[in-house]
């Protein structure tokens, strides 16, 4: 088998640099998957892109967390399960596995979807922002059940894996515990109808990533090629430099180096001289024998 990368640009729709980040990449060819944030400020910037760009597989980013300190967002629902003392999203996604009820949670993430579909999207998949539906925070992975469940409901790919491998076991997770998740989503994953890559590599910023570009790029890209034979998804959250972003968060370096990135043909000569060739979550469902919805 090839090894084959999807890498899904998180967070569009969050901010206005996030949206011309991933426009411009998109446009540049650069990327090929990005999915939006239904409940955040500028979301509907994002899906009018979506959907002035029908060729580009843009997706949901099904969001339960609001984790900024001051650039807060609410739910679209009523859900009182599903927000903290100040009336925003819980900020972590510990916070939702113990707080919000299935109920609540559903209701939300079926309310995202809707509204996309009420703007004129034709969403190409789903995914979820900071892990808050994956269960594995406290184990209650009846949540990622739940998001199965819907999107097998509304015929969508999800981001979540079905094979495990060693080198891209999450950090601080026990190897057994990342096994036994892709028992379970592989399951429900059938049992739902619902296409996933096989794998999922969860990106780990640190310190001595932060030394400068150049670092953080050869760095990444050692770890984007160390894949196993398959579908690997992997996810970057693109923003350019403004003072919006700066005002979002001290990470925003973070965040305008990911759209460099992808924006540098280093990277693109890299992968396909390491055998990495990326795609887009449209060619897997294709790959997978899945109808394309969007």
């Amino acid at each position: 088998m090839a090894k084959y990368l999807i890498v899904n640009a998180d967070d569009y729709g969050m901010c206005t640099a996030a949206n011309e980040a991933v426009a411009e990449l998109f446009e540049g060819g650069w990327l090929k998957s990005a999915t939006i944030m239904m409940p955040c400020p500028t979301a509907a910037d994002a899906v009018k892109f979506s959907i002035d760009h029908p060729q580009y597989a843009i997706g949901v980013h099904l969001t339960l967390t609001s984790e900024w300190g001051k650039y807060r967002w609410k739910p679209l629902t009523d859900g009182k399960t599903l927000i903290d003392e100040e009336g925003f999203m819980w900020h972590e996604s510990d916070q939702v596995e113990k707080n919000a009820s299935y109920e609540d949670i559903e209701a939300e993430i079926r309310a995202q979807i809707d509204l996309a579909h009420s703007m004129g999207m034709k969403p190409s998949h789903t995914d979820n922002h900071m892990g808050s539906l994956y269960g594995h925070y406290t184990g209650r992975f009846g949540l990622a059940k739940l998001a199965l469940r819907v999107c097998g409901d509304y015929g969508y790919a999800y981001r979540f894996y079905t094979k495990h491998d060693k080198r891209i076991c999450p950090k601080g997770t026990p190897y057994i515990l990342y096994a036994a998740v892709t028992l379970l989503s592989k399951h429900w994953g059938k049992k739902y109808d619902v296409v996933i890559p096989d794998y999922l590599l969860f990106p780990d910023w640190n310190d001595d990533m932060r030394k400068s570009y150049e670092t953080y790029r050869d760095m990444i890209l050692k770890t984007w090629t160390n894949i196993p034979d398959g579908v690997t998804e992997t996810f970057v959250h693109p923003s350019v430099e403004n003072d919006e972003l700066k005002t979002i968060t001290a990470r925003w370096q973070d965040r305008v180096w990911e759209y460099q990135l992808m924006k540098d043909p280093y990277t693109h000569k890299f992968l396909k001289d390491h055998g990495v060739e990326m795609i887009s979550y449209r060619e897997l469902i294709k790959m997978k024998g899945g109808k394309l919805k969007g």
